[in-house]
């Protein structure tokens, strides 16, 4: 493999990391969701070069769900429960942003000195794209544990998907139909959550996951 292809996978690995800190930063409802089809973007072009430099056709298809499924379908149905919830404004935090984004910085720091003696057999690519994914990971954990609305903590949780779609592929790929049901695994959560969100407006009047606290009488 040359030198521009291990540039070009590094590239589009990096530039995920990069986004996952976009959402971190991102306060505003919508905001959050463009950022994370952006998100989803990206790590479809990631799996379209790893198909190519790997010579692996299937995950062509790989990239195509994520472009499709998770870049245009998930957002446009965040963006109409974000409408119908009535939720356009600023995301309420656990902690501050300077705060959450000085951990975001130790979590990547930490992948990187976890994941790179342990990878030391695998290929140079392998390595750095699984030190790369492991942060695309924990900060979608991050973002799931610093955010209190629940919207928010969903697109947390599939941009921990997306990090694990870029380990399966820098790791040589992952078998076709796990890729399949994967991918309708989230569009079910999605309607789960749909309904999941619009009970807890119906029933508590917001998403803030905080008032399911005040109702069972716990403190935040």
């Amino acid at each position: 493999m040359d030198r521009f292809a291990l540039d070009v996978a590094h590239l589009f690995a990096g530039g995920l990391v990069l986004v996952s800190f976009m959402l971190l930063y991102q306060d505003r409802m919508t905001g959050l969701v463009n950022n994370f089809a952006l998100h989803a973007l990206v790590v479809s072009l990631s799996v379209a070069w790893q198909a190519h430099i790997q010579h692996a056709p299937h995950l062509y298809i790989t990239a195509a769900i994520a472009l499709a499924v998770k870049a245009v379908v998930i957002p446009l149905a965040l963006h109409r429960i974000i409408v119908q919830l009535g939720i356009h404004r600023t995301i309420e935090q656990v902690v501050g942003i300077g705060q959450t984004m000085l951990a975001g910085i130790g979590l990547v720091a930490l992948s990187i000195m976890v994941m790179l003696p342990i990878t030391a057999a695998a290929g140079t690519l392998a390595r750095e794209d699984l030190a790369f994914a492991l942060s695309v990971v924990l900060l979608g954990l991050l973002m799931m544990i610093s955010r209190r609305n629940a919207v928010s903590q969903v697109i947390g949780f599939m941009s921990i998907e997306n990090g694990l779609i870029l380990a399966a592929t820098g790791a040589k790929g992952m078998p076709l139909v796990v890729e399949i049901s994967v991918a309708f695994s989230i569009l079910i959560a999605l309607i789960v959550i749909g309904v999941f969100l619009f009970r807890i407006r119906e029933r508590f009047e917001t998403v803030d996951v905080q008032a399911l606290h005040e109702h069972r009488g716990e403190q935040p």
